[in-house]
């Protein structure tokens, strides 16, 4: 089969040899035999001596009612030399290796994306997948007990139709987008960490694989663009790897690279992608030109999108790394979602586009080793993926700063945090229970046996309130509240801006009734000491705050009752005019 003919011989559409089994309700690839494929090429290397050409298979003819196939431009003979077909494999499969298909990724966010699916259909997709050397810059490829870190690059690599009209079309591909994804030890977690293309970083010396095997030492660098780790003199993704080891700590256990075509091809293969825009964009070095709002991108459209930079945040590359973020956020909820998983036309677009323009390490140059992966990767709920980028501040030592450096404290702190497997998402998980649980025990403040209002004894300070506030508040206390153990101690000795209520320990259950009169919230009561009143016993201090509202008023509204007398209607009952 030519894997770059989408999987079409013998006048079959891919999308038909996916077939409802019903006794589980799975869609199955269901595959015919035919010829042998050709051996798969060895990226880089010397070439072997050629396989022996196999007869074209019969392709139909395209009608104006029927588009050409998937995959094929019309009327394009498909390359020679890859044309055989992998025979399939037995169709006796377990509801647990149900086929979905399983895309490699172009980023690894296919990967999670399309998670532990099926691998049979990649068996004729190998020949799309291109792979380079790490050189012995990794950990020697990911374990499946330990945690995972897969350096993503994208390149601005004008290859492809159309993409030579971007930018710099004579580039070598450097490093123009780079993810550090970690994916924790036991598979809850994961980060995405951005690192910026135009940070100052030191490229140590890359021993690089030659297309004639043989090895060669590229210097480093110092002081360069980390853009530049990839494509300046021959540099190759594990010079990257290195790059990176050096400036996290964090050694990356393999690397993916996608070219422009994998953003264009992988949006048109879900159908698009939505992607938001607080304001009117019209960006003619990225083509983007889209009105604010909400909008469904694919194709050309999307790569503009994730390239733009000049017309949004401070027109800079930062910038627009929070727009690739998003973009990708959003594609991993399309390809997610049921309208792509429960498409095998879309699934095998999906899996064609992933291949086809993914270059990937060689360890990863095997089919055994890329289902591994997805069926670690497919372990992690999507919603606990964090998306950071490394902390970075402008250049000092430029005038005009077109340049970043990092924020060395919160820089290494990030680093420390992906090294040490401390997911962003557990971190913000553990912050809200230590929240919670502040908030509980303030809550809980409230909770207990309440004195009766004669037995409250307190002291009352206008701590911001309006002038003669704290003798209105006493009047109501003494007077309607029934607390007559009350005291005006005049002004506090600094304006606050909410009331509080402080008190010891032995006067809890005086607080809670006060608290109950008075609308107090459970972070309104502060425990403290009490103070002596004038008659030389121990009160309670209450400081009226910038918030206080008026005597007898609650001040949270929360807690307040309609008065008794006030007159009210409900829109369900008809009321007569008296």
């Amino acid at each position: 089969m030519d894997a770059k003919g989408r999987g079409r011989a013998e006048d079959i559409d891919p999308a038909d040899q996916w077939v409802l089994n019903p006794d589980t309700g799975d869609y199955e690839l269901r595959l015919s035999p035919s010829a042998p494929q050709s051996p798969v090429p060895r990226p880089r290397r010397a070439t072997s001596a050629p396989a022996p050409e196999v007869p074209a298979p019969r392709r139909r003819r395209a009608t104006p009612e029927e588009p050409p196939p998937p995959g094929r431009r019309g009327g394009e003979e498909p390359p020679p030399g890859r044309r055989g077909r992998r025979r399939a494999a037995e169709k006796k499969k377990s509801r647990g290796k149900r086929i979905l298909l399983w895309t490699g990724g172009t980023m690894a966010f296919v990967v999670l994306a399309v998670g532990a699916a099926g691998y049979l259909y990649l068996q004729h997709l190998n020949d799309n997948i291109d792979a380079l050397p790490d050189d012995g810059a990794s950990t020697g490829g990911f374990q499946k007990d330990q945690a995972i870190n897969i350096l993503l690059i994208g390149t601005d690599k004008r290859t492809g139709s159309g993409n030579d009209g971007y930018g710099d079309k004579g580039s070598a591909g450097h490093a123009d987008t780079t993810l550090l994804l970690h994916v924790s030890k036991d598979r809850s977690n994961a980060t995405a960490l951005s690192i910026p293309r135009d940070l100052i970083v030191d490229v140590p010396d890359c021993p690089t694989t030659q297309e004639d095997g043989s090895t060669k030492v590229i210097p480093g660098s110092t002081g360069v663009r980390f853009n530049t780790s990839l494509g300046q003199s021959g540099r190759t993704p594990s010079c990257t790897m290195r790059t990176v080891t050096e400036l996290t700590g964090v050694t990356p256990d393999n690397f993916m690279v996608a070219d422009f075509n994998a953003v264009k091809t992988l949006s048109s293969a879900v159908g698009g992608v939505e992607v938001c825009l607080a304001k009117d964009i019209d960006d003619p070095d990225s083509h983007l030109n889209l009105p604010a709002g909400k909008h469904t991108v694919e194709g050309e459209e999307a790569l503009a999108f994730v390239r733009t930079r000049h017309s949004v945040g401070f027109g800079g590359d930062l910038s627009r790394i929070e727009l690739q973020q998003q973009f990708l956020s959003s594609l991993m909820r399309k390809l997610k979602s049921n309208d792509t998983l429960t498409s095998p036309t879309k699934m095998v677009k999906l899996a064609e586009a992933g291949t086809d323009a993914l270059t990937v390490d060689a360890k990863l140059k095997s089919i055994g080793k890329l289902k591994d992966l997805g069926l670690e990767l497919g372990k992690l709920d999507t919603k606990n993926l964090t998306f950071a980028t490394v902390p970075v501040k402008d250049n000092p030592a430029e005038k005009t700063p077109v340049t970043v450096v990092l924020k060395d404290g919160p820089a290494q702190q990030v680093f420390d945090m992906v090294k040490n497997d401390v997911s962003f998402t557990e971190v913000k998980k553990q912050e809200k229970e230590k929240k919670d649980k502040e908030e509980a025990a303030v809550a809980a403040r409230l909770e207990g046996e309440k004195s009766e209002p004669s037995e409250v004894r307190v002291r009352v300070l206008n701590g911001g309130a309006s002038s003669g506030s704290a003798g209105r508040e006493l009047t109501y206390l003494q007077n309607e509240a029934g607390v007559t153990k009350s005291g005006n101690a005049g002004n506090a000795p600094a304006d606050v801006a909410k009331t509080t209520l402080e008190y010891a320990p032995d006067q809890a259950d005086q607080a809670r009734a006060l608290a109950e009169i008075l609308g107090l919230t459970g972070a309104a009561m502060k425990p403290g000491e009490s103070v002596t009143n004038s008659q030389g016993l121990p009160a309670m201090t209450l400081t009226l705050g910038k918030d206080f509202k008026g005597a007898g008023v609650k001040l949270d509204a929360t807690s307040a009752k309609a008065p008794e007398d006030l007159q009210k209607s409900t829109a369900d009952k008809v009321e007569c005019a008296k």
